[in-house]
């Protein structure tokens, strides 16, 4: 039979990234490509302990279906946080609960025509994104991971946030602030969001517990307008109708009966330690002809070739000598577009693998660089 999609469906192609971790699946394969949370990060015991008394004081609870918009208490907890935070105004802002960042994402955006702005070491080009705004046609909402930007793992300045937000009041667009890092910066000073900066309502605030709790409980959370919360109810409704219920009730819990402060400040210095390992393995071992970003904070190191290098073979020759790390290209727009960097993982490996791996990649770049 000729199978016909919509336009739509038609045009979607497989993540680069999920098909760079098949190779994955070779034991023998260290996998810089993930961008999974350390396993050591997880509050595995704590989770065990509420999942126990949940299903033994209120199974039913747990298990039932639930409302749209989320477990009230955890929606009321959240509240009070981002509220503190300087995120949440009860007046105008709303909260739902989502299933990960990922679906608060994609609630908040649907079907979108994406255009690229170039990147500098202190955030998005501002003269450029005033561009893409001037040349798009009827632009709706600047999308910024502004902390510890995936895949660069740069992290957008007090002065470019500001700058941002002043662009988008003046062009009546919205802002759709991406922070899923944001909780683990181990090192630098703290930035204000661009929502805590939002006197206008221009701003979609998304969050998730993947990168500090655990990916597969797959919670995440919108602060935005009210309007605009109403919308995203509407539209989850026909998604999935309602995130995981017993996840929700197992964060919620987490937040109200176990120190999550301490829990952020183990992991932070987790990645602190698999970070400054990596750098240093980088240092002793690769070609100084590659360069690399030096986060405070994230999953990533964004490591870039000489100008006159072919990346993919790189990639592709790393690969073949059991390393796997994501090319640039998977994060660019246009298929068209090029870049001679490409993604390193810190936060999955164990430091065997780090120190390993760096040398294997550091070994190929000097057989081609150097």
């Amino acid at each position: 039979m000729n199978y016909e999609f919509s336009n739509k469906v038609t045009g979607l192609q497989p993540s680069v990234i999920r098909e760079i971790l098949k190779f994955t699946s070779d034991p023998t394969v260290i996998s810089f490509a993930a961008g999974n949370p350390a396993p050591e990060a997880f509050p595995v015991k704590e989770i065990e302990e509420i999942t126990a008394k949940l299903l033994k004081t209120s199974p039913i609870s747990a298990l039932q279906y639930s409302i749209t918009e989320g477990y009230t208490p955890l929606r009321e907890t959240l509240k009070k946080r981002m509220e503190k935070a300087g995120c949440f105004d009860s007046e105008r802002d709303d909260l739902i609960i989502t299933s990960g960042a990922q679906q608060a994402n994609e609630l908040s955006c649907k079907n979108v025509a994406l255009k690229g702005v170039e990147m500098e070491e202190d955030g998005m080009n501002i003269e450029k994104l005033e561009e893409a705004i001037k040349t798009s046609n009827n632009p709706k909402i600047i999308y910024i991971i502004p902390n510890f930007q995936n895949p660069t793992g740069l992290c957008t300045s007090l002065e470019k946030r500001k700058a941002i937000y002043a662009l988008a009041k003046k062009y009546g667009i919205m802002i759709l602030e991406d922070n899923p890092y944001g909780d683990i910066r181990f090192a630098g000073e703290e930035i204000p969001s661009i929502k805590s900066m939002d006197e206008d309502g221009l701003v979609i605030y998304s969050r998730t517990f993947s990168k500090t709790l655990a990916p597969g409980l797959r919670v995440g959370y919108v602060v935005a307008p009210k309007p605009v919360i109403q919308k995203i109810v509407v539209c989850k409704q026909v998604a999935d109708v309602h995130t995981n219920i017993m996840a929700q009730i197992i964060c919620d819990e987490y937040l109200k009966n176990y120190d999550m402060d301490a829990h952020l400040e183990s992991v932070k210095a987790i990645y602190r330690h698999k970070c400054g390992l990596m750098l240093s393995e980088i240092e002793k071992n690769f070609s100084k002809k590659i360069t690399v970003t030096k986060p405070e904070g994230g999953l990533f190191i964004w490591a870039t070739l000489p100008e006159d290098c072919d990346m993919l073979t790189f990639c592709k020759t790393a690969v073949a000598n059991k390393v796997a790390v994501v090319p640039g290209t998977a994060f660019l727009i246009n298929e068209t577009d090029k870049t001679s960097s490409f993604r390193l993982n810190f936060s999955t490996p164990t430091d065997e693998q780090l120190v390993e791996g760096c040398k294997l990649i550091g070994k190929l770049s000097k057989e081609m660089f150097d």
